[in-house]
């Protein structure tokens, strides 16, 4: 279920981007707050993170997944099944590897 792209760009900066697709159960959520970014008229996006995991046992992988824009005002309750795309994006720059875990879409699943 997974599908990639990778990208490179810059001389000094490498990307790669996964794309998952999953039923995960949500663990928590955290309050939104304000962000700067530059792609924002405003110059600002509410960020939000929520804490998911996948269906089986207490000690399956679980994702710490950062929401963006309209989707972090969208309220999730701890132990709420939802069908999630995250997208993993890792990078390297400066000969470090940073790694993030964007929340694309999450839809509530009535069980």
């Amino acid at each position: 279920m997974l599908a990639g792209a990778f990208r490179i760009g810059g001389s000094q900066r490498k990307k790669k981007e996964i794309e998952m697709k999953k039923l995960l159960k949500v663990i928590m959520q955290g309050e939104p707050f304000a962000v700067q970014s530059q792609k924002a008229e405003s110059g600002q996006v509410m960020k939000c993170n929520i804490v998911l995991q996948e269906l089986g046992g207490k000690y399956e992988d679980t994702y710490v997944a950062a929401m963006l824009g309209q989707l972090a005002s969208c309220k999730f309750y701890t132990g709420e099944l939802v069908y999630a795309v995250l997208r993993f994006q890792t990078r390297e720059y400066n000969g470090q590897m940073f790694q993030d875990i964007l929340a694309v879409e999450l839809v509530k699943i009535n069980a």
